[in-house]
């Protein structure tokens, strides 16, 4: 059992969730609790650690045998004395267990290897964890078929986005891109109709068609969409807005544009 703060594996913990350069250079990041730790494809599994009192709770049986039938190594599985878990952990109420999980980056292609009409949000300097998280999870139930994100968008495995998406990150494709620009126009040479969600926007949303092959843009919180990726759109769209809005938060644009796109596709 780990006791001591100054454990190697306590220490890498806290870097990984406190660093954004750990993560890049070791190909790792943290999740915490149950759901996102349990969801984790074993072999994406580098190391789990729980709690003294979460290994020993008789209502948590079956998580540990669950974890113990991974057949994962002496050295990846670790009982961590309460006092030292939760000073490892970002939540106010840790739930005792979390996964080291490893990094496994998406390429471009990977959004066109699937069955369905491709569908894909282009996320250009968004900042906050919370609506990237937000947009990933939404996007899983509004079945996009891939996400870009660009260079300057706030970090993909940051703890707060990691638990915003409520597990549909290991799910989602997620393409990490570092050149927008260039990716855009591989979506246009390849047939994919692409929207800039804008203030500019002639029609409404819901005045167009996404049943075809359909990327939307979504800018920064404060500043919007660059000029420069404004003009890659085919078409600019607009969201009705009541009182004295010009805007809503990016996750609820999203939201509001991937959920269109899924009802127009379930339409018989």
């Amino acid at each position: 059992m780990i006791t001591s703060n100054d454990n190697k594996h306590v220490k890498r913990v806290r870097e990984l969730l406190s660093k954004h350069k750990a993560r890049v250079t070791q190909s790792l990041f943290v999740v915490e609790g149950v759901k996102m730790t349990m969801e984790a494809e074993v072999s994406r599994i580098e190391e789990i650690l729980m709690s003294e009192s979460f290994y020993n709770e008789p209502s948590n049986k079956d998580v540990v045998e669950r974890i113990a039938s991974y057949g994962l190594s002496e050295e990846s599985v670790y009982v961590v004395k309460d006092s030292v878990f939760a000073s490892m952990s970002e939540t106010r109420t840790p739930q005792g267990i979390m996964g080291v999980i490893k990094i496994v980056p998406r390429e471009l292609d990977e959004l066109f290897d699937d069955s369905r009409t491709p569908f894909i949000m282009v996320l250009e300097a968004l900042q906050d964890p919370g609506n990237v998280g937000t947009i990933i999870r939404t996007a899983e139930g509004a079945g996009v078929t891939g996400i870009i994100m660009s260079a300057d968008c706030v970090d993909l495995y940051n703890p707060k986005t990691v638990r915003s998406t409520m597990g549909a990150l290991y799910r989602m494709k997620v393409y990490e891109s570092k050149d927008l620009k260039g990716d855009i126009l591989i979506l246009k040479g390849r047939g994919v109709v692409t929207y800039a969600a804008h203030l500019q926007g002639e029609n409404y949303y819901y005045e167009e068609d996404f049943k075809k092959p359909t990327c939307f843009f979504i800018g920064n919180e404060g500043n919007g969409l660059t000029d420069e990726t404004a003009a890659l759109a085919d078409k600019y769209i607009k969201i009705p807005m009541e009182g004295h809005l010009e805007s809503l938060n990016a996750a609820v644009a999203s939201s509001v544009l991937m959920y269109e796109t899924l009802r127009q596709r379930r339409m018989k």
